[in-house]
């Protein structure tokens, strides 16, 4: 599959399976006082409404690409493809879903080998379809969109996640936030990555940073941010985050110095 049409029509038809599992999450988010909370890890929590939502998901993709494999996050599918794989987060940002706060998103990536080529993020509180193919730019709800043209951390706003079950950097990580918050236009914690991901596409933020990381955290929207003009990497300034702990995104004028202030502070020799 070289042609980017290929990719613009695997992309919307991924996007109505997307609407499909959005539509019953909606609905269980607006019932959920008797959900069932499981917690799998320290402040890391699952609910039926992840599950359901990734079958709803892994039945829906398979159906367009039935040779692809599966990365989940609550691993309803164990399939592996050879050269297409799915990466999917059925709720990023549970802790908000499950406490009636915004934003939540369904991320729903398309791997082919090991770069991404179609993605989606879909964000409930504002019902906005962040997506975006290989070489076809980079959408929301049917407008283009792109990064912003701020030139320097100082006039930036910079958005992070906060470690929860993940600790091993906490003291870099709250001087990165002293020096954000001394040196930029703020510092914005959201409680869903691929939410973040996505407002720096649009360039409503000007930088996002997070370790603790997974594949379906952030698979869409490296590929959103890349199609909108901006630059991903790790901490470390490597191009190829995906499977890496940490991420650095910007728009181009000014990842170069946010990404090397990121290492600086983060990555300790």
């Amino acid at each position: 599959m070289t042609n980017p049409i290929t990719y613009r029509e695997i992309c919307f038809d991924a996007m109505a399976v997307v609407k499909e599992a959005a539509g019953y999450v909606r609905d269980r988010h607006e019932k959920r006082e008797n959900l069932t909370i499981e917690e799998k890890g320290r402040q890391n929590f699952v609910t039926e409404v992840d599950k359901r939502a990734e079958e709803i998901l892994v039945a829906g993709l398979s159906q367009i690409l039935p040779e692809a494999g599966f990365i989940a996050e609550e691993g309803t599918s164990q399939r592996q493809g050879v050269t297409y794989q799915w990466v999917i987060d059925p709720v990023d940002g549970t802790t908000n879903f499950i406490h009636g706060v915004f934003p939540f998103a369904i991320s729903v990536g398309l791997i082919e080998k090991e770069e991404v080529v179609a993605g989606i993020i879909y964000e409930f509180g504002l019902d906005e379809y962040f997506y975006a193919w290989k070489g076809g730019g980079a959408w929301l709800n049917g407008l283009p969109i792109q990064v912003s043209g701020v030139t320097g951390i100082d006039q930036a706003l910079i958005a992070t996640g906060f470690p929860y079950t993940n600790f091993k950097y906490l003291s870099e990580f709250m001087e990165s936030m002293d020096f954000f918050m001394k040196n930029s236009h703020g510092l914005r914690r959201l409680g869903s990555a691929a939410t973040d991901i996505a407002y720096v596409a649009c360039g409503r933020y000007d930088g996002f940073y997070e370790y603790g990381l997974n594949p379906w955290d952030v698979a869409a929207g490296i590929l959103l941010v890349r199609e909108a003009g901006g630059a991903v990497s790790d901490f470390e300034g490597h191009e190829d985050p995906l499977f890496r702990e940490h991420i650095v995104c910007a728009n181009a004028s000014c990842f170069a110095e946010f990404q090397s202030t990121i290492q600086k502070i983060m990555i300790r020799p």
